[in-house]
């Protein structure tokens, strides 16, 4: 588990660099789990790759992964990440998709981008998406280990579309999560090998905004009752600061039989007026 002082020198490198990488962040016992996991859902299910050029027509990509096995749930949460994105996000941020990354022999690298230039911010921008990359299989140059651009967040633009730019190769030992903010640009690399890569893509955003998967509705109730409370608030059963996410004035992981996290704001000020009331009497 994390100490503070390390979580401020991933939270530093993330401000500084764009990225920081936590070497050996999950036990082999976890990352052997969700690679048997992976493995399981792709020959229950009669997957196969993605049916786009960017998503990778060589590439695995199972989303809402959480509804697919219990061993998933322990991702978000993880000790050695979550508490780094609150460090940047704040405590009540959201999960924003979380999928896996197969990368079968022959992927083609994919073009370098970013992932919040669809949303209307004028770039550089205070961080409002970070990704974890979980290395399930070792990253090496060989096998598409994600490029990325340190310090591309902070230019005051996006990539272009297809274009070929200087990136250095994250190579991490299986285990290892690279957290990154979105704004930089990356991209994965091509798998030259002849294994196929693992990886898992576990996006948070902050809670005001809208999650790139629709949780609440992907996620069947039932299960969603199953999970521990603080991934039943990642998913967006809560509400930030007290008024974004409410239903009718009430906070929604009450659906799922839990009690409110907090008042709404609008109680919480009538309750601090009455105190302020209370005290200027005393």
């Amino acid at each position: 588990m994390l100490g503070e002082a390390q979580i401020e020198t991933h939270a530093k490198r993330i401000r500084d660099d764009g990225f920081t990488i936590i070497e050996r962040a999950a036990d082999a016992a976890l990352v052997e789990g969700l690679k048997a996991a992976v493995l399981r859902i792709e020959r229950e299910h009669d997957l196969g790759p993605a049916k786009t050029s960017f998503e990778g027509f060589k590439t695995l990509r199972v989303n809402n992964l959480l509804t697919y096995d219990d061993v998933f749930w322990e991702v978000p949460l993880h000790e050695n990440v979550l508490p780094i994105v609150e460090h940047v996000l704040d405590r009540e941020c959201l999960l924003s998709s979380f999928c896996s990354l197969v990368l079968g022999p022959g992927q083609e690298a994919q073009p370098i981008h970013e992932d919040t230039q669809l949303i209307p911010l004028p770039r550089p921008h205070i961080p409002i998406v970070l990704n974890a990359i979980w290395a399930v299989s070792d990253f090496r140059h060989d096998n598409g280990a994600t490029r990325i651009v340190p310090g591309s967040h902070k230019y005051d633009r996006a990539p272009e579309y297809g274009k070929n730019y200087e990136a250095v190769t994250a190579t991490m030992p299986a285990g290892s999560v690279m957290l990154f903010d979105s704004a930089l640009w990356h991209g994965g690399g091509a798998n030259t090998s002849p294994e196929r890569r693992f990886a898992f893509s576990c996006a948070y955003c902050w809670g005001w905004m809208r999650q790139q998967e629709n949780l609440q509705l992907g996620i069947p109730r039932d299960t969603a009752m199953r999970f521990p409370r603080r991934l039943q608030e990642l998913c967006g059963y809560s509400v930030y600061k007290g008024q974004f996410g409410h239903i009718d004035n009430h906070d929604p992981i009450e659906l799922l039989g839990r009690e409110r996290g907090k008042r709404m704001v609008w109680e919480a000020t009538d309750v601090k007026k009455a105190r302020m009331a209370e005290a200027a009497k005393g």
